[in-house]
């Protein structure tokens, strides 16, 4: 079986079990849409996710369970536990419980940082480790027209995990691992999405990464703290953003290279700017396909 051919066969799984989350999924259902045999689909699942179908199936729905009992308020615990399939109350208590140290209930009161589980698409993360002359085909320029705009950041503070060494994505969730982003997506009191950032010196301690990922929280923000994570303020800055064409979910490589590009060659000096990369962090936001990948940099007005 040649690796393309079982990724996408693990691939086909995975979406199936992400249209099928409210309902019972079996070993042979997710047979059926891989075309392969249950005892082989289960064991090439393990080997490309780390998880055995149901561990993953669990881990899913538990994420999923807790994003609507922290967003919907007077949830009952019991219609949650019944929407993602969960035989009993009790069930569902104890999984949740043992999957993130807080029980459903007091979650839904008050919901502290946890580690959601938001696994990636196998075939993203296939086609992005390829080397050499694969990666390369990957990238070839393809951009037509790239959206850019100025915006205002007020002062906030950030919840962020840092690296040793990292000085990008790839090496970030090398070191640190892929699990950071589940968690900063659970923080309730985020001003916006979760973001990976690239940090000027001055915001970040001695012998870490110039790359990092957090989340930017209100300036009066005074709520739990991620364990091994830390809570820093920054100042107002502009960023001017840079968003791209949407792009095919599995090209997310080409498309980040793509806006790197643009904004390495961009000249602020035309519209009045200039890149002020002390001012605050550099950032990217997930790439996804439906939006173009969307990046920003720090800008300063120029004087007249």
């Amino acid at each position: 079986m040649k690796r393309e051919e079982k990724v996408m066969a693990v691939q086909r799984m995975q979406d199936y079990i992400k249209n099928h989350m409210t309902e019972a999924i079996t070993l042979k259902a997710l047979a059926d849409c891989a075309g392969y045999s249950p005892f082989h689909c289960s064991r090439i699942f393990k080997e490309l996710t780390g998880k055995s179908p149901f561990d993953y199936i669990r881990a899913l729905r538990l994420s999923q369970a807790a994003l609507k009992l922290r967003d919907e308020e007077k949830v009952k615990v019991v219609d949650v536990a019944l929407d993602f399939v969960f035989d009993s109350h009790e069930g569902f208590t104890r999984a949740f419980s043992k999957a993130f140290g807080i029980t459903p209930r007091r979650y839904s009161k008050n919901p502290p940082p946890i580690k959601l589980f938001m696994p990636d698409p196998v075939k993203d993360w296939y086609l992005t480790m390829k080397e050499g002359e694969e990666r390369m085909k990957i990238y070839e320029k393809q951009i037509d027209t790239v959206f850019v705009q100025v915006i205002e950041r007020p002062a906030r503070k950030l919840m962020v995990k840092w690296a040793k060494s990292a000085g990008e994505y790839f090496a970030y969730c090398e070191e640190v691992g892929c699990d950071i982003w589940g968690v900063l997506c659970s923080v309730k009191e985020a001003l916006y999405e979760p973001v990976g950032l690239w940090m000027p010196e001055r915001f970040r301690p001695a012998d870490t990464g110039r790359y990092a990922q957090g989340v930017e929280l209100p300036v009066d923000y005074d709520g739990p703290v991620a364990e091994g994570f830390d809570l820093i303020e920054l100042p107002p800055c502009k960023m001017m953003v840079f968003q791209g064409e949407p792009f095919e979910d599995e090209k997310f490589y080409q498309a980040v290279k793509d806006i790197e590009a643009v904004i390495d060659s961009y000249e602020p000096e035309l519209y009045g700017f200039e890149w002020a990369d002390n001012d605050g962090p550099r950032f990217q936001l997930e790439p996804q396909g439906y939006r173009g990948y969307i990046e920003a940099r720090p800008v300063r007005a120029m004087d007249n």
